[in-house]
């Protein structure tokens, strides 16, 4: 008995000085944050009852961002903490957080209860319960565990009737099995809900890391949007997220609110990339080996990345849902994938005169090369390839672009004017400094078409505004994201053991001086665009960095305007009568509505849900018909150089007929080369 006390004492004793130390690490992460962002950050926000409600939250919203786990008991107690967490951070007072993380877990420990306990619930699909769907603005917490309880209940069964219809559209079949086939899935889709929690239970490795981490990235979102926390794994992660130089499909998977597994990413000049047939936010159903099947319903995402990892699944069939509901079987091979070598390649486009074009899926760079040669390069490779060829203008596509190395926004700035100031930095002291292109001449003097979209960001931006002031090029597309700021990653303490921080250190501004921070650049020809009114531009996000001016270079060898306003007129008239891009204005109010701008209630029927869903379906294809059976009024081929290299392998014959296919149906790769053409036969005295 007294040996058993003994271990029981000292396994105690262990844990409270691990707690300890967990809690120790924690509040020096805060302390080393506090001082970083004060000392580095652009524009750092003072530590006083401001910052704490604002972190207040930005904190409670990470830790619960649908509202489906706090009830309001639980944010009444929180309220006792809005004006009072920079006196704990001030103070170095951290035990705040040990309430946080308590009550998360309760939350999560009673909710898989609730749901769990639903097995044995008769579900009523009679009509008699309606279940509400709103906009996130209007969700609200559970009133108390009740409200919790019903809720689940009206989830669980519009899950389960949604999910019948998706397997099988024939209202009759499913009416006739009604039975049998919701006894099977209940089970199934009970587990996923649950498998959800526990994922959210398990997240960076357990909740108390989870809320710690949250805690300290609303710290840093507090000051703007763009910097965060790093633990050393999510820092390297976050460095190697766009390279990838070993046998992979390039695909990076994530768990969505819903529990599905997603595409997050799509690496650039990876096989996935180079097939075609994957979109970002694409759900995958399961994935096949020769050897074995991997069904996607509540496995984790460490499950789905070992399955993909594993050497001996080299060829995997993917089964994805779209977000049109349609449901497709890929079979995709590994292949190895170099940044420097696959990310661009060049395409000649035939109509009236012969054009280059490029897609810039990234502004990667190659810190590993001696000379740190990355997008640019590869870019002026390809520009040779297509200039052999005769081009008579130039296409490059930075749609869905989210940026990355400035260098080489800067250096491809560079390839397209002769010299002269590019952008300007400001400091967080007020300094500015000016970069400049020092390079006399440029790679390519013929006409320029940038196309943009809201998902072309940060570099993206920086090099379609220079192109924009130079009078270089025209912007053609949807106004981009709204950054123009950049971060650096800094340890939070000498030996790198408290983790990092990626701060906004500056900003950067248009050789002009305006900025176009959180309004993005605008184009010179607008087209219509699916993704307007989703809110993901860089100005809906809480505390972004204002827009402002700075005094600009006085005088740059800007080239003479372009014809815009002729331009513009021609583009339009086509526009007006082009199906296709009347169907992309259609399919953006569709979204709106049962989306983002939905309010109403579900009878909980098989009929009444199986009616919206084949509703919903029917007029998205409808509407998308001509997006996806058009073809292009050109020609597309590739450059003599790339054919001959593509000849010797057979399975890039086939990726790159994937891509040309793309190509030659893009509408907007389609108006572009319109544009162009247009501005060759106007023949501006550039």
């Amino acid at each position: 008995m007294l040996k058993r006390y003994y271990i029981t004492i000292t396994a105690l004793l262990l844990f409270c000085a691990a707690h300890s130390q967990d809690q120790n690490l924690f509040c020096e992460q805060l302390q080393a944050l506090e001082k970083m962002v004060k000392t580095h950050h652009f524009k750092p926000k003072a530590v006083n009852d401001s910052l704490s409600t604002h972190v207040f939250d930005l904190f409670i919203t990470t830790l619960d961002e649908d509202k489906r786990l706090f009830t309001q008991d639980d944010i009444d107690n929180f309220e006792a903490d809005r004006y009072a967490l920079d006196d704990y951070v001030q103070n170095k007072t951290c035990d705040f957080i040990n309430n946080y993380i308590t009550r998360l877990s309760k939350r999560i420990a009673d909710s898989k209860t609730i749901i769990s306990h639903l097995e044995t619930e008769i579900f009523d699909y009679s009509g008699k319960d309606t279940l509400r769907f709103k906009p996130e603005s209007k969700f609200n917490y559970f009133k108390d565990e009740a409200a919790a309880q019903r809720y689940w209940s009206k989830r669980m069964r519009y899950n389960i009737l949604y999910t019948l219809v998706e397997n099988d559209s024939s209202i009759s079949s499913i009416e006739r099995d009604f039975k049998t086939l919701e006894a099977n899935l209940k089970p199934k889709l009970i587990a996923k809900e649950i498998c959800k929690l526990e994922t959210l239970e398990n997240r960076l490795g357990n909740v108390e890391n989870f809320v710690k981490e949250a805690f300290l990235n609303a710290y840093l979102h507090y000051n703007d949007p763009n910097s965060s926390f790093f633990t050393p794994t999510e820092k390297e992660m976050f460095e190697n997220a766009l390279s990838n130089d070993q046998l992979s499909f390039g695909i990076i998977t994530a768990k969505n609110d819903n529990g599905d597994i997603v595409i997050a990413h799509i690496t650039p000049g990876s096989a996935a990339f180079n097939d075609g047939n994957f979109e970002v936010n694409d759900i995958i159903k399961s994935l096949q080996s020769d050897a074995e099947t991997l069904e996607t319903y509540c496995v984790s995402n460490d499950d789905v990345l070992a399955f993909t990892s594993d050497q001996n699944h080299n060829v995997i069939t993917f089964k994805i849902k779209k977000q049109d509901g349609s449901i497709k079987a890929i079979k995709l091979t590994k292949t190895k994938t170099k940044i420097e070598e696959n990310t661009v390649s060049g395409y000649i486009i035939e109509n009236k005169s012969k054009l280059g074009y490029i897609n810039i899926p990234s502004f990667y760079s190659d810190f590993e090369s001696p000379n740190g040669l990355g997008l640019a390069n590869d870019v002026a490779k390809e520009l040779y390839k297509l200039q052999k060829e005769h081009i008579e203008g130039l296409i490059l596509d930075l749609r869905f672009n989210g940026g990355g190395s400035m260098k080489e926004a800067a250096d491809l700035s560079g390839m397209f004017i002769n010299r002269g100031p590019i952008s300007i930095l400001k400091y967080s002291n007020g300094e500015t400094y000016t970069i400049r292109d020092v390079n006399r001449g440029s790679l390519f003097n013929k006409p320029i078409v940038v196309l943009v979209n809201n998902y072309s960001a940060s570099a993206s931006e920086f090099f379609a505004a220079t192109m924009q002031d130079y009078n270089r090029a025209l912007i053609v597309g949807a106004r981009t994201h709204g950054k123009a700021s950049a971060q650096v990653i800094l340890p939070l303490s000498e030996d790198e053991s408290l983790g990092y921080s990626k701060l906004t250190v500056e900003k950067f501004y248009r050789v002009t001086g305006q900025s176009h921070q959180a309004q993005g650049v605008v184009p010179d020809i607008i087209l219509p665009n699916l993704y307007d009114g989703f809110g993901t531009q860089e100005e809906y996000e809480d505390f972004a960095l204002q827009n402002d001016t700075i005094p600009g270079v006085k005088k740059y060898p800007k080239l003479k305007p372009l014809p815009i306003s002729e331009l513009r007129k021609k583009s339009q008239l086509r526009i007006s009568n082009d199906v296709a891009f009347d169907a992309i204005q259609d399919l953006n109010q569709l979204i709106l509505d049962n989306y983002f701008q939905l309010d109403t209630q579900y009878l909980l029927t098989l009929k009444n849900v199986h009616s919206e869903i084949i509703s919903y379906r029917n007029q998205w294809q409808r509407i998308n018909a001509p997006i996806e059976t058009h073809q292009g009024n050109f020609n597309i081929k590739n450059s003599a150089f790339t054919k001959e290299v593509v000849s010797y392998n057979d399975a890039q014959i086939e990726i790159n007929k994937s891509v040309l296919k793309d190509i030659k149906q893009d509408i907007y790769i389609e108006e572009a080369q319109a544009i162009l053409q247009d501005l060759l036969t106007l023949n501006p005295s550039n």
